[in-house]
């Protein structure tokens, strides 16, 4: 409890007076588009400087098993704004493009929303990357404020966006991560007296990699490097804005990755890239700082998903939890020192069929890709059913299987995505084709 309040609630009571409740937090929700598990300093990079995510890490909580919902950008930017596995949303065939039709619907309930209802003012700034359909931008999406470029930064046409309105096309990239901090900070300076929701969705590392000529060339990883820097820049610029406000104890800030590396970029020890359910493919980064309400330099490894945040922010905020199935869990008790995770198990998606699951210990693997083909890894055909297991406290590389040791436990998980068929993907195992059961 902050020594403020405390030394109002005392007297209070010594008065008699009622006290209003303490006013929800601020929040900074920061997310990297493609930053790998092993990008920054907190987890592991030698050639990467990150002194701004250090000095969050050292002030806050690391998570070690935290993981992105989906292994591309659209899902997991689904997942992480409406606290549902993207499957019920519909977004797992494809990501948005301007020459398709995927959104997210008008009737999902996204973390904007609920906030705006509690008084929180919001801002989307960067990426969207959930439609361009007017009823799925984001200032239809509970959003009180846009900038930014509404795909990926090598999708065309593309044009910078305030509001509705194109106002740059084509997109100068190279000081674009600059331009996104610097309406964050203004957007926080215009709110500093009442609780507001910044979403800062970086467009990069995702290629193509730009980077202003002040940040050319200074790390040891080339321009990927220089681009994953250029972030931890403006993390720099967001912590000097709350300080400078006295807003430091009042604004809790995060920071994520919508999936793991693509072309360029670290994984760590983990297994595989982008676009998989390997670990490679989803476990990411997830720092969080709130300076007086959170633990500093904690570290936790149980596991949680970019779902749990929705329902974490919300009961920060006070508010209510829509009436829809929420497969997220709150998770504040994880940050403020907890062990436990509030998941038995996290589902692990390729597109719309699930491909692991996991436990806090056990993952079991029961489908990947090998040369762009399908393979249903618990098929008979591949000698391992019914999957692979892979003891994850010991083999985060996932690179030896248990599944012949511990057959009942592998039986168990199966039976965990085999019930989630019919949950979530509206079908039965058995009604998948031979080749793929």
């Amino acid at each position: 409890m902050h020594r403020e309040t405390l030394l109002l609630l005392t007297v209070a009571t010594l008065l008699g007076v009622p006290l209003a409740a303490e006013a929800p937090p601020n929040i900074v929700l920061v997310l990297t588009d493609d930053l790998g598990y092993g990008d920054t300093g907190p987890y592991g990079a030698d050639l990467i400087s990150t002194p701004n995510l250090d000095r969050m890490a050292a002030e806050g909580v690391t998570l070690t098993s935290f993981y992105a919902s989906a292994s591309v950008c659209t899902a997991s930017r689904g997942g992480l704004l409406t606290g549902r596995y993207p499957i019920r949303l519909g977004l797992v065939e494809d990501v948005a493009r301007p020459t398709n039709d995927i959104r997210l619907l008008p009737e999902e309930v996204t973390l904007a929303e609920i906030l705006h209802d509690q008084g929180y003012r919001s801002a989307a700034i960067g990426k969207w990357h959930l439609g361009h359909q007017a009823e799925s931008w984001p200032t239809e999406q509970g959003f009180d404020y846009y900038y930014g470029l509404p795909y990926s930064n090598d999708m065309t046409p593309l044009a910078l966006y305030r509001g509705r309105q194109p106002i740059e096309d084509p997109v100068d990239q190279t000081t674009l991560s600059e331009r996104y901090v610097a309406e964050a900070v203004r957007f926080i300076e215009e709110n500093r007296d009442r609780p507001f929701f910044v979403y800062l969705a970086h467009s990069m590392p995702h290629v193509p990699l730009y980077v202003s000529e002040r940040f050319r060339g200074r790390s040891k990883a080339g321009l990927y490097g220089d681009v994953v820097e250029t972030i931890d820049w403006t993390m720099g610029q967001i912590f000097e804005t709350l300080d400078r406000l006295e807003l430091d104890e009042r604004t809790i800030v995060l920071f994520t990755s919508d999936n793991g590396p693509w072309w360029e970029g670290s994984a760590g020890e983990l297994r595989d890239r982008k676009g998989s359910s390997w670990e490679g493919g989803q476990r990411v980064p997830l720092i969080v700082r709130w300076p007086g309400s959170i633990p500093a330099g904690a570290t936790t490894d149980a596991i949680s998903m970019n779902i749990d945040l929705l329902p974490t922010l919300v009961n920060l905020a006070g508010g209510v939890l829509p009436d829809t199935e929420i497969d997220g869990r709150d998770i504040l008790p994880l940050l403020q020192g907890g062990e436990a995770s509030p998941h038995e198990y996290l589902l692990f998606f390729q597109k719309d069929r699930i491909a692991a699951v996991r436990s806090q210990r056990w993952k079991l693997v029961v489908e990947s890709y090998y040369r762009s083909v399908r393979a249903r890894i618990g098929a008979a055909t591949y000698h391992h059913p019914p999957g692979l297991l892979f003891d994850l406290e010991n083999d985060p590389t996932e690179r030896y299987s248990f599944t012949r040791e511990h057959m009942e436990l592998a039986l168990r998980m199966r039976g965990w995505i085999d019930g989630a068929y019919s949950k979530l993907v509206g079908g039965e195992l058995e009604d998948l084709p031979v080749w793929a059961r």
